[in-house]
């Protein structure tokens, strides 16, 4: 069980992520911005998270929408300015919501003075703070690696007459963390924004920092199984046993938490990409209290739903994590909106609280993606449309990222109430029509669900910070109890669209818990579920 205190907020806490560019535009360029994102802070305040994390805003080309970052610590004008991000982190403050920020470690753009730097020559102060290597006899690549985004993962530079290694866009070079300096000037980026307030940090593709120092070629892969990498990607063919998720990360990870662990109330999320491994580098990575607070994998982010999934890939880690703690989220700004991934377009205003319910009543930290509380469905874009990378190198069978991160509709007009003018990515019709506006006037929306659901769990500590257990079922059925101080809250969920029952008859006496908006009875030792509904109860024994 979590311990309940001040420096541990963030166990069991909700999240809310923002992608800025999406939320909400204040100065009419089709582009959010954090002065839009402070003007609607009531609105997420009064979703009943307690703290929101914000995609990155930093200087950038955006070649990959921000996460090709040239100046860590000053805002892209696209966004604002300094003085924004503090009148942000006031506004939020204000409200009782916390800041956590979305830093990029393991690459920078090729736009960052320290990469241009580095590409100078092999003599200057930084020339070791890239991934540089010689090319082979033959002119070609020093190894096998590939890039997620396409291509191999090295690059030729003809001023240093070597390759540099780019994880993912080659404008996107890698950081050589093997480089004390580097490492160092990064915990003073850390520094910065501790100083400035944030109250924590979303660390990207956590488990890329460190690669293998002797530029050994990754063997193939037995499965090609990737929850976070669509199958259309040859990345699948390896065992990234070499160019990622190394050893040394975790000694690096040590050093950052030491540092965190001087300001009071500060956390941390990684994200890990993993494949197969993702919940046990999850494990790795937040184990003995020294290295990160929470992390996430895509075991939840992927095609795959039933209840039986669900519970397998939970136990898995529930067996692996002992001391750690999971951050978990039905969809991101990285995956297609989990209302179209698991096939519930027609049926959202039953299935979308119904999955909130789910992601809050889990063991760990809950993450809900700007637009879920909506029960927004994913955009389907042409090509001509979309502006992510990703999605342009293996369109049609990966249409990429766009279709999550379309602009959130505050109301039903052309610009949705998100700008005055052109959005950055089109706003479909069907998405208009379920705005934020439309939803307030009616109390059973989703959104109105959402936020009951959110107020309710507040009340109920055994959801927030009690052990998980799962029980058997028959599918679409999920049933769980989160026990805390020796009482067990029962916890039923209908994953489908057809009526179902769950027979709770093994728990005896069951006291319904009552303010979570699902209309499931209990008769006779029977719970009888409608579709997409959940059911709550004390049980006696």
């Amino acid at each position: 069980m979590a311990a309940a205190n001040a420096n541990e907020w963030w166990r069991g806490a909700a999240l809310y992520q923002i992608y800025p560019r999406s939320f909400s535009d204040s100065n009419g360029d089709g582009l959010g911005d954090l002065a839009g994102i402070a003007a609607k802070l009531d609105y997420v305040a009064k979703l009943g998270v307690d703290a929101i994390w914000i995609s990155p805003f930093f200087k950038s080309p955006m070649k990959d929408m921000g996460y090709d970052v040239s100046d860590y610590c000053d805002v892209d004008p696209s966004f604002g300015t300094l003085a924004d991000f503090d009148a942000l982190m006031t506004r939020a403050h204000q409200l009782g919501l916390r800041v956590i920020i979305d830093l990029v470690l393991s690459h920078t753009s090729d736009k960052h003075p320290w990469f241009v730097e580095s590409r100078k020559d092999k003599a200057n102060l930084r020339a070791d703070w890239y991934v540089w290597a010689d090319p082979k006899p033959d002119g070609t690549p020093p190894n096998n690696w590939l890039s997620i985004f396409g291509g191999v993962a090295w690059a030729w530079d003809a001023r240093r007459r070597q390759y540099y290694m780019h994880n993912f866009l080659v404008e996107q070079p890698d950081l050589n963390f093997h480089n004390a300096d580097l490492r160092a000037e990064l915990l003073t980026i850390v520094k910065f924004w501790l100083h400035r307030g944030v109250d924590g940090f979303r660390l990207d593709t956590v488990n890329f920092y460190f690669h293998d120092a002797l530029l050994r070629d990754n063997p193939p892969s037995a499965s090609r199984a990737a929850p976070d990498v669509p199958a259309a990607n040859p990345y699948t063919y390896q065992d990234h046993v070499y160019d990622k998720t190394r050893p040394e990360n975790l000694l690096f990870l040590k050093d950052l938490r030491a540092l965190l662990d001087r300001y009071p109330e500060k956390t941390t999320v990684g994200e890990v990409g993993a494949g197969e491994r993702g919940l046990k580098v999850m494990g790795e990575y937040t184990a003995g209290g020294d290295k990160l607070n929470m992390c996430y994998a895509f075991d939840l982010l992927s095609d795959k739903f039933s209840a039986r999934y669900i519970r397998e890939r939970l136990e898995v880690y529930e067996k692996i994590v002992v001391d750690g703690w999971g951050c978990w989220a039905f969809a991101n700004h990285d995956v297609p909106r989990a209302i179209s991934r698991w096939g519930f377009d027609d049926v959202a205003d039953q299935a979308a609280p119904l999955l909130v319910a789910l992601l809050i009543s889990l063991r760990g930290t809950p993450c809900i993606y700007e637009g879920e509380e909506l029960g927004l469905s994913e955009a389907e874009l042409s090509y001509d449309e979309i502006q992510d990378p990703y999605g342009k190198t293996f369109w049609p069978d990966f249409k990429g990222r766009d279709g999550c991160r379309t602009p959130m509709p505050w109301d039903s007009s052309e610009g949705a109430g998100f700008t005055t003018g052109k959005p950055w990515l089109p706003i479909p019709a069907a998405q208009r029509a379920r705005s934020v506006a439309a939803q307030e006037a009616n109390e059973n929306s989703v959104l109105n669900r959402v936020r009951a659901l959110t107020a309710w769990r507040r009340g109920v500590p055994a959801l927030i910070r009690g052990d998980m257990t799962f029980h058997d079922a028959e599918e679409p059925v999920l049933g769980l109890s989160r026990k805390l101080d020796g009482r067990e809250l029962l916890c039923v969920f209908n994953l489908g669209r057809g009526a179902q029952t769950f027979d709770a008859a093994r728990f005896g006496t069951i006291a319904p818990l009552e303010g979570h908006g699902f209309a499931s009875t209990l008769k006779g030792g029977v719970i009888a579920l409608p579709p997409f509904a959940a059911f709550y109860g004390w049980a006696a024994n």
